[in-house]
């Protein structure tokens, strides 16, 4: 993947996403937990619903809770907590924060072991802890076909998961992160431990905050973590005999304070996107109620809809001129604009598109109260009306005079009205329109021919280079003689000026045609006289 430059599939992992699905995996994490906290012996829960299946059994032991794991388990947070607090609060001020988790492992490990809780009072410690190395070995290369198909979707999931929290911490820390190398980065993490009895790995979620909330912040913590970790496997790892494993759980769970307090943030979110909010909720319930896998392929697909239906119902509103200015704003948002006499301006927030055609169309004849479909179909059921009237009145003359005998049905006249139109050009902002496909070019086209057929001329303002070129390709002008400089502006006061510069000249050529008219007939007249 890593190869192939696959690292754009990131995009699709917004920052909500992100934040529910890390806080979702917390969810899942802390109650994991749960039963070395509380020191209950129930079984661990995998797959789909394994968080709710967890908490029931938890509840249905807790008659059989450990009390001297409950015990260590409060006295460790009372003790983590004010100073995982005061770490948070003076970080700026220290340059090492103080390491509590070492401090409760040490304390913890020798009060254990000093007063016996394993056999008093049947508390679980960690106790025997392998040490040394397995020989390397080459993988099982037979193996291969087996494991293909499940290795694909083991990668996007590793990397997805990798990737959210880089994005999460870079942004927390004012740093890039680089998708491409991170795919590589994990292909090399998978590749070279293959030959030393590894698992699959990729970033883990748990060690992550920890490490991060200790004050890691460079590769040099790996170095380290390293050497450490060389020296539990060879050395210290007896030390840790007789360590509580509730202790392991408080420490696991403190750390994941700071994920779950994004629910308190959630108010601010809704007042500033209630679809961002929504995304959120839906990552973390999935990552919580189904499994973290899943539920980061339900919070992508989710997300996807999300900005489809953004799209499809965009905002769509009517321009109003800012007094003595060039200046067009939204009529909802601002007071006090001035209305174009007999133009509307017509903005809609979106690329247009096949997913949101009729709603363009729709609330382009609700904002502007013409409908030229309507319209047109009135003035043809108009103009049938008046053809039947004069028929009618012929049949009626000829009869009189006994020149033909013709059979002539009454005509029953009815009070169709046709609506007052005051208008006479409509403007299309398309500022917003990043781009237009083959179905909003043929949207454009009709609404343009529509308007055209009740006389009200259409023209577009504020189209970027990438729609001009494909009004051009499209042939979109080639009812005004393809000249795109007619018809399209680069700003929508250019476009009302021609238009009501348009205007004034058709009413100039008919005032003219009308007179011209007049002074004929007069003249006629007067010659029979």
């Amino acid at each position: 993947m890593g190869l192939f430059r696959l690292g754009f599939i990131s995009v699709y992992l917004s920052e909500p996403l992100l934040s529910g699905f890390v806080t979702g995996s917390s969810l899942t994490i802390i109650t994991s937990q749960m039963k070395y906290i509380l020191g209950l012996k129930i079984p661990r829960r995998e797959g789909a619903g394994a968080v709710i299946m967890t908490w029931i059994d938890v509840f249905s032991n807790l008659k059989s809770i450990n009390i001297c794991d409950l015990v260590t388990s409060a006295v460790a947070m009372v003790v983590m907590l004010p100073i995982k607090i005061l770490n948070d609060l003076y970080k700026s001020k220290m340059k090492v924060p103080f390491p509590v988790e070492l401090f409760v492992i040490i304390v913890a490990t020798l009060v254990s072991h000093f007063f016996n809780f394993n056999s008093k009072y049947n508390s679980s410690i960690c106790g025997t802890i392998p040490t040394g190395f397995m020989p390397p070995k080459a993988p099982q290369w037979g193996l291969i076909q087996t494991v293909a198909t499940d290795a694909i979707p083991i990668a996007i999931i590793g990397f997805a998961m990798t990737v959210s929290l880089a994005e999460i911490f870079a942004k927390k820390h004012g740093y890039t992160v680089s998708t491409t190398q991170e795919m590589i980065a994990i292909g090399m993490c998978n590749i070279i431990p293959s030959f030393f009895h590894s698992f699959a790995s990729c970033a883990a979620l748990g060690k992550t905050l920890l490490k991060e909330s200790t004050g890691a912040s460079t590769q040099l913590n790996g170095i380290v973590s390293s050497i450490v970790l060389l020296l539990v496997l060879l050395s210290i790892a007896p030390l840790f005999y007789s360590l509580q494993t509730c202790i392991l759980g408080v420490i696991t769970a403190i750390n994941f304070k700071s994920a779950i307090m994004k629910f308190g943030d959630t108010p601010k979110m809704w007042r500033i996107s209630k679809m961002d909010t929504m995304v959120w909720w839906v990552s973390m319930l999935a990552s919580t109620v189904i499994s973290s896998e899943i539920g980061l392929l339900v919070s992508v697909c989710f997300s996807m809809l999300c900005v489809i239906f953004r799209t499809q119902r965009p905002r769509a509103t009517l321009l109003g001129q800012v007094s003595g200015t060039e200046i067009y704003e939204d009529q909802l948002k601002y007071k006090q604009l001035d209305n174009v006499p007999n133009i509307k301006i017509y903005r809609f927030d979106c690329s247009l598109y096949y997913a949101n055609k009729d709603y363009f169309k729709s609330t382009l004849y609700s904002k502007t109260g013409v409908n030229p479909s309507l319209v047109l179909t009135l003035q043809r059921k108009v103009k049938k009306e008046e053809d039947n009237t004069n028929t009618q009145a012929k049949c009626s003359f000829f009869s009189k005079l006994n020149i033909i005998k013709l059979e002539c049905k009454p005509h029953k006249s009815t009070d169709t009205a046709i609506p007052a139109i005051n208008l006479h050009s409509l403007i299309i902002d398309c500022s917003a329109m990043q781009f237009v496909d083959s179905v909003g070019l043929s949207v454009l086209k009709e609404t343009r021919n529509d308007y055209g057929e009740i006389g009200i001329r259409v023209f577009l303002a504020n189209c970027n280079p990438s729609v001009r070129q494909l009004l051009r390709r499209g042939e979109f002008f080639s009812g005004a003689n393809n000249c795109v400089g007619e018809h399209a502006f680069y700003s929508v006061h250019d476009a009302v000026t021609f238009a009501e510069r348009q205007f004034q000249k058709e009413t100039r050529l008919k005032h003219n045609e009308g007179s011209f008219s007049a002074t004929s007939e007069g003249g006629n007249e007067g010659t029979k006289q």
